[in-house]
């Protein structure tokens, strides 16, 4: 059986009409722009924007944002074009399928199995972190852990991870319209945030823009701690000038993750053809204006070096700096409010990837089963909660915030290839919606995220490497063996083979037959 062997495109579409294995279409273009600035606008806008000025980029982070927004909006570009031609669950690991072939396509699956796993634990952590936060702020005494059969149990990840799963077995509009509250409460803060910062902007903060490159911090050059490209290259570690907004840019990538999880929601849109890139790109536009409003404003309240200086700064840093510390409260909420969204469109995702690859028999196929009366994957969303809440409340998981950007990277790279690929294999497809200079947009895309990839440490790379390694072992003891894709063709093969040997017997038969006539 072949590692390579591909699902057409015509299976696919055909899998999303199976009984008790199919979703319904309810989604519109509001809940998928809601959707995008749900999971995009979280407690990073407020946070990693700082982190980068201060210890990368300087007032030159606007530029970091703008880079990742334009990287992110090229492999978004790839991802409208195959969500308007194979409207199904599953995203990136749908399309590698139907143009790379399954090995790649389980590698791809199992990486956003990775970045939503990771993602979902982590945020659904820091959102019991913010909550004790926002009750000390109103002077509640909540403890944030329980004491569950003698281990410390934080309850916050619990009970946020516990209400957004009942929300989306329920049904996907429904949490799409719980969600979308929270949304328009965090974008309303984000806004308040712009505007009262604005009245501190000391304009000689922006010189200079771009900081002149120092040398690494001490403890900065370790080799775990250097980008790949820096330690393959041995160029020495430094700080600020071209190279520190290149590497800014790659941590606020991080601000951008999500948009491909919208694409996972493909098989729940109505008129996907149309509703799915208009979405898509509406949600990038609003989160990437928001970002740089965000951005510009954090550098102009105060220097770079105030940001550096911190221990972990944020926009809190700037507001306490320039004497407006009520803002802190404000951007508290803020936060909670933003990880809200954040843990409802990733849960949705996850068991979306998990439902793709499961229907394929990639995964046990029971996990693709859905409810008789609501019709939503319940069994599998069911387990991504219990799966997250218990990373999230058990376990110390923020060693793996990293991995996170290189799972959605790598997912970009195979997406935007594939595109190239699927053009010249299918050119007959329709297509509402193509990528415009094909195929030099999705190739740049491509060798950008790349980019950004070996901007990433040394030691992000080995773990990746080790989980790549983890999915290979499953794929070949178990996905492989038990594809749909691998069973039919096997089945098809044994049919062949059946044929050729009763159409040998038959010719036997008959030469035994004609012998003795031959004999006369």
């Amino acid at each position: 059986m072949s590692i390579w062997r591909t699902k057409s495109i015509e299976a696919s579409l055909a899998d999303s009409h199976l009984e008790h294995r199919s979703l319904t279409r309810t989604l519109g273009t509001f809940d998928l722009v809601i959707m995008g600035v749900a999971v995009a606008v979280g407690a990073g806008i407020f946070s990693v924007g700082a982190k980068a000025a201060g210890s990368y980029a300087g007032p030159s982070v606007t530029l970091a944002f703008v880079l990742a927004a334009v990287t992110c909006a090229l492999a978004i570009m790839c991802y409208a074009e195959f969500a308007s031609t194979i409207p199904v669950a599953g995203s990136a690991y749908t399309y590698t399928y139907a143009t790379l072939g399954e090995l790649l396509a389980w590698i791809i699956g199992w990486d956003l199995i990775l970045e939503m796993l990771t993602a979902g634990a982590v945020i659904a952590k820091y959102w019991g972190i913010y909550l004790s936060g926002v009750f000390e702020l109103w002077n509640w005494d909540v403890p944030s852990t329980i004491n569950v059969a003698g281990l410390e149990v934080s309850w916050g990840p619990f009970l946020i991870v516990a209400i957004f799963t009942t929300l989306l077995v329920l049904g996907t509009k429904l949490s799409s319209r719980v969600g979308a509250v929270f949304t328009i409460i965090k974008v309303a803060i984000v806004l308040f945030v712009i505007i009262v910062g604005a009245f501190y902007i000391n304009p000689a903060n922006y010189t200079p823009f771009i900081p002149p490159a120092v040398p690494a911090a001490p403890g900065e050059g370790d080799a775990w701690a250097q980008s790949l490209f820096s330690f393959a290259t041995g160029a020495a570690p430094a700080q600020y000038g071209i190279f520190g907004l290149l590497a800014g840019a790659s941590l606020v990538f991080f601000a951008f993750i999500g948009f491909d999880v919208v694409a996972t929601s493909a098989e729940e849109v109505k008129d996907p053809q149309r509703t799915l890139p208009r979405g898509i790109f509406g949600g990038l536009a609003i989160v990437s204006v928001l970002y740089i409003a965000v951005s510009l404003v954090l550098t102009g309240m105060v220097s770079y070096r105030v940001l550096a200086d911190a221990a972990e700064p944020s926009l809190a840093t700037a507001f306490v700096a320039v004497g407006a510390g009520w803002a802190a409260q404000v951007i508290s909420i803020g936060i909670l409010a933003g990880l809200t969204t954040v843990i409802m469109v990733l849960l949705l995702g996850l068991a979306r990837v998990l439902f793709a690859m499961s229907r394929d028999g990639l995964l046990p196929q029971w996990m693709s089963r859905t409810s008789d009366t609501r019709h939503t994957p319940a069994r599998v969303q069911i387990l991504v909660g219990v799966l997250v809440a218990l990373l999230a409340g058990l376990t110390d998981i923020g060693v793996l915030e990293e991995m996170i950007n290189i799972g959605t990277l790598s997912a970009f790279v195979l997406v935007s290839i594939a595109v190239v690929v699927l053009r010249r294999k299918r050119p007959d497809l329709p297509r509402a919606y193509k990528v415009p200079w094909s195929p030099v947009l999705p190739i740049l895309s491509a060798a950008l995220c790349v980019w950004l990839m070996l901007n990433l440490t040394t030691l992000t790379w080995v773990r990746f490497l080790v989980w790549l390694a983890l999915g290979l072992i499953v794929y070949f003891a178990y996905s492989r063996r038990h594809s749909v894709l691998g069973r039919q063709e096997a089945a098809e093969q044994h049919a062949t083979e059946q044929h050729a040997a009763e159409q040998q017997a038959t010719d036997t038969s008959a030469g035994g037959r004609r012998a003795p006539d031959q004999e006369e």
